[in-house]
């Protein structure tokens, strides 16, 4: 599944929301009682599915781009992504 943002800011906002989410509803119990905790659920959209689904996502934005996966031979590595050659380098003008 892909779990990443189209930028890595817009991902650590949905974290700071997320976050904010649960911290709050867990810290303003004692203030305005349990039914605080039903903002924490809301949490889960912001994270889009659970905090370590959140920090998969992290790391998918991040390297977007950055990181290509190759298969062969029934093994597969993770190397760094190779510059795509632009379309007036691949076809030489004649």
């Amino acid at each position: 599944m892909d779990f990443a943002s189209k930028s890595v800011p817009r991902h650590l906002a949905r974290g700071a929301i997320g976050f904010g989410l649960i911290l709050g509803s867990i810290a303003l119990v004692p203030v305005a009682g349990p039914a605080t905790l039903l903002a924490a659920p809301l949490a889960l959209i912001a994270f889009r599915g659970c905090p370590t689904c959140w920090m998969v996502g992290l790391a998918q934005t991040i390297s977007r781009g950055r990181l290509e996966r190759q298969c062969g031979d029934g093994v597969c590595t993770v190397t760094k992504a190779r510059p795509e050659a632009k379309a007036t380098d691949e076809f030489p003008r004649g």
